[in-house]
């Protein structure tokens, strides 16, 4: 089981400070028209908030409700907390049947992703998040044969999806989708809400998803946490219709100092040694979610090549010695 790992604070709804989570919460409860109607939830083990500008309050509501509909769809797929959610079928039995779409949409942008980062995206790495949390709870840590042994469990291209089926092929036992399942819920439910008339519109799932650009021209800022300081932003990112996302070495660690984290090099079963926290920028969040795990464990200079490759992408590292890097384009608030 996968536990949350991302930490933004957004900064501009309606002017004033108004979010923080991964320890925090809303600040303001649903509040209408220009300063916004919001509502909080959970899902995918991430706290989920999401804010509506433009509406009446009853409008908002309604989308709102209809948006947290959707994930709650999401969840019973894709959430490896439930027993009978479709994931978790999949891992227990190594095939399912009838797939939904959602499904086949995560794991056709996962295989995408995988060969354009040649493995270093990989989503059947959950083993060896279940050695090194089976190890924690001991009070210990992995053995290296342990992790070659679980290493060799781990190969993206075992997992084959069909409209009639998806089965994990040897060596794969299970598979996780923590790191693009937050995002593709944002996506979901930015979709759900512009059904609903909604022009802008903030979603933090885990990752930020946010819709339109406001009536003064401004984008919806977000903070992003500093790896090494959880009280300050490395950066304050501008967002008009785009997302973000972060992964980092510092929620869930299984060293302090941080060097055996979450975040697994699937080709040698360590945690990456250089990045600290890498943010992506992206079209949508789902590419943003996978791309900042892809990022951290291809590295600085590889990593960014890739990305300055990609159309409307970009990044912004924090090394473990603490230099800052990023694509030129990256959208920092000036």
């Amino acid at each position: 089981m996968t536990l949350p790992r991302r930490k933004f604070l957004s900064l501009s709804i309606g002017g004033a400070a108004a979010l923080a989570l991964g320890g925090s919460v809303w600040n303001r409860s649903q509040r209408a028209n220009d300063r916004g109607v919001t509502q909080q939830g959970w899902a995918l083990g991430a706290d989920v908030t999401m804010t509506v500008l433009g509406l009446s309050e009853d409008r908002a509501k309604v989308a709102l409700a209809a948006a947290f509909q959707e994930l709650e769809s999401i969840e019973q797929v894709m959430s490896l907390y439930r027993p009978d959610s479709q994931i978790s079928r999949l891992n227990r039995d190594l095939s399912l049947r009838q797939p939904h779409p959602h499904l086949l949409a995560v794991l056709a942008h996962a295989e995408e992703v995988s060969r354009l980062t040649s493995g270093a995206f990989d989503i059947t790495v959950q083993p060896l998040w279940s050695l090194h949390a089976d190890r924690q709870q001991q009070g210990t840590l992995p053995t290296e044969a342990e992790i070659a042994a679980t290493r060799a469990t781990i190969d993206w291209k075992a997992v084959a999806a069909s409209v009639e089926e998806v089965v994990l092929h040897a060596p794969a036992t299970s598979i996780t989708l923590n790191g693009i399942a937050q995002g593709f819920a944002a996506d979901r439910a930015l979709a759900v809400l512009k059904e609903h008339g909604v022009e802008l519109a903030l979603v933090n799932s885990g990752e930020i998803g946010a819709r339109g650009i406001k009536p003064d021209g401004s984008g919806w800022k977000v903070g992003i946490q500093h790896p090494r300081s959880k009280d300050a932003f490395v950066e304050v990112a501008e967002l008009r219709d785009r997302a973000l996302s972060t992964s980092g070495d510092y929620e869930t660690s299984f060293t302090p100092d941080f060097s055996k984290n979450h975040i697994f090099d699937p080709h040698t079963g360590q945690s990456p040694a250089e990045v600290a926290s890498v943010s992506i920028a992206a079209p949508t969040a789902m590419q943003a979610d996978a791309l900042s795990t892809a990022a951290a464990v291809l590295g600085p200079k590889a990593a960014l090549e890739l990305i300055q490759s990609l159309p409307n992408v970009d990044a912004l590292f924090v090394l473990k010695d603490g230099r800052v890097v990023r694509t030129p384009d990256f959208p920092a608030v000036a």
